[in-house]
């Protein structure tokens, strides 16, 4: 396993989880250092995602998973009883395989998750232009919207739809992204371009991907988990994973034996 060294963002403790009697995680022991990229790897049906949308209790949409174990994020553990799930959602957003922007303008699509989480809160037009041109900028999708905020999201293309997806979630401020093959919907140059933006986000944000295409995640990350039939055979940084891996599975997998 890689080393966690002192700032941990994501800390999971002998994680398992069922589907009914099926059981997808096997006592998963992680330590996901904060403000990398980090990648996962693995065959189709290994646990990858359910691992990934563990973190955020998203699964709990489906009412016949069952977890145990622990999962902390920043320290804090999010299946805690006097955790809100509002409160998880705040602190790790997710950004899925096709872009799934609200059917509203651009503006609100940005502004939707700031909105829904300051509750009360009297905040001016001003300061909700502030937060929608920071978010923009952020992703470099400011220059080709500013002038379009109040079309509608899904006129905008695949690329720049998963790039306001990514936006969406920054003015909430979350300190964890997770992202499930991010780039499975784009052709290579909105790839390309979704990459760079992830690469440009780290150090500011923790950032967990799931893919299925080893060359973005050795191109993309940092760290690299390998995972195998619900459990994590090795946990390395990338270019260890890919050059020299430890563990034989993993060999097999990189070199195209299986999966």
């Amino acid at each position: 396993m890689a080393s966690a060294g002192p700032a941990r963002a994501i800390v999971t403790r002998k994680l398992n989880l069922w589907y009914g009697t099926f059981q997808a995680l096997f006592d998963v022991d992680l330590a996901v250092r904060a403000g990398i990229i980090t990648s996962m790897i693995g065959p189709s049906g290994c646990g990858k995602s359910t691992f990934l949308r563990s973190i955020n209790r998203i699964n709990e949409r489906l009412g016949y998973v069952r977890t145990t174990g622990s999962i902390e994020v920043m320290e804090r553990d999010v299946y805690a009883p006097e955790v809100e799930l509002l409160q998880v959602r705040k602190l790790v957003g997710m950004v899925f395989q096709r872009p799934n922007p609200l059917p509203l303008s651009i503006r609100d699509n940005i502004l939707f998750g700031h909105r829904l989480h300051r509750g009360s809160q009297k905040v001016t037009r001003s300061r909700e232009d502030e937060i929608l041109e920071s978010a923009l900028t952020q992703v470099l999708l400011w220059d080709t919207v500013k002038d379009h905020l109040d079309r509608p999201a899904v006129d905008l293309s695949l690329e720049e739809q998963q790039k306001l997806c990514i936006a969406r979630l920054l003015p909430v401020k979350p300190t964890v992204l997770l992202m499930d093959e991010p780039c499975s919907a784009l052709d290579p140059k909105g790839t390309e371009a979704v990459e760079e933006l992830i690469w440009e986000l780290r150090g500011d944000y923790t950032i967990l991907i799931v893919t299925h295409n080893m060359a973005q995640a050795r191109r993309a990350s940092e760290e690299c988990i390998f995972m195998l039939l619900g459990r994590v055979i090795e946990h390395t940084a990338t270019e260890d994973m890919f050059v020299a891996p430890v563990r034989q599975e993993t060999a097999d997998y990189i070199e195209g034996r299986y999966g």
